[in-house]
C-alpha cells in the first residue's frame, strides 16, 4: 500500500447482507496515507492524459492491481451499479465514527478521511488502527467552523454551500479545503493544499 500512497484504514467482517463471496472474511478499506499520496497520484499516467476522472480511473487500475497481486477481490465507490455500502463498512470497521458534524472522522486522516476502494481477504490482516478522535476532542471546532453555517450538528445544507463557493469569501474553502474539516485538530496538516483545492473542484463541478 505505502508504495502506492494508500493506507488500510479500517476493517470490516462481512456479513450476508454485503454480497461479497462466501470466501471472504475481512473487508480491508484503502484511503489515501498523506502526504504521500498527492505527489504519487499527481505523477500517474491518469493525471497527465486529460481524461476524465482522473483519481477514479488511478484507483481501479492501483487498487485492483494489488488486489489480483493478492488473490483478492476489489470493491470501489464509484462506477456502480451494483453499488457497496462504504459508509456502512467505515462505520462497522470502529475505526470511523460519525462526527458531530456527521461527516466521518478517523484517528489518522480527521474529517478528511475518503476511501478510494476496498479489498476482500480471505485472512484478517493483524494490525491495529487508531481510535477515532472526537471523544477526547474538548473544543469541538468543527461545530462552529463553517463560515455559511452550512454545515453544523443540524445537518449538511449542500446547496447553501455550493453557492457560498461562487461567492468571493467562499474561495478561501474552495482554494484551501473545507474549513469545517480544517478545523479538525487531525489530519489536515498532512493534506497537501493543491490535494483540497482538487477535491472541492470535483464537489462544486
Amino acid at each position: 500500500m505505502a508504495e502506492h500512497g494508500l493506507r488500510i484504514s479500517g476493517l470490516v467482517s462481512p456479513t450476508e447482507n454485503d454480497a461479497v463471496p462466501d470466501w471472504v472474511k475481512c473487508i480491508a478499506l484503502i484511503s489515501p496515507a498523506e502526504p504521500e499520496f498527492w505527489p504519487i497520484f499527481t505523477a500517474s499516467d491518469e493525471w497527465r492524459d486529460g481524461g476524465a476522472d482522473p483519481l477514479d480511473r488511478w484507483s481501479r487500475r492501483t487498487i485492483g492491481r494489488i488486489a489480483c497481486d493478492h488473490k483478492a477481490k476489489a470493491y470501489f465507490p464509484f462506477g456502480g451499479p451494483p453499488f457497496h455500502p462504504f459508509y456502512s463498512w467505515a462505520i462497522r470497521s470502529g475505526s470511523v465514527i460519525a462526527s458531530p458534524v456527521t461527516l466521518l472522522v478517523d484517528g489518522t486522516s480527521g474529517l478528511f478521511i475518503s476511501y478510494r476502494g476496498a479489498i476482500a481477504l480471505r485472512t484478517r490482516p493483524d494490525i491495529e488502527l487508531p481510535p477515532p478522535p472526537c471523544s477526547d476532542c474538548m473544543s469541538k471546532p468543527c461545530l462552529t467552523s463553517c463560515p455559511c453555517e452550512a454545515l453544523n450538528a443540524e445537518g449538511y445544507d449542500v446547496e447553501r454551500c455550493q453557492e457560498y463557493l461562487d461567492t468571493r469569501d467562499g474561495q478561501t474553502c474552495l482554494l484551501n479545503g473545507c474549513a469545517v474539516r480544517r478545523a479538525c485538530p487531525i489530519g489536515s496538516d498532512h493534506r497537501p493544499a493543491a490535494q483540497s483545492a482538487y477535491s472541492m473542484a470535483q464537489f462544486k463541478r
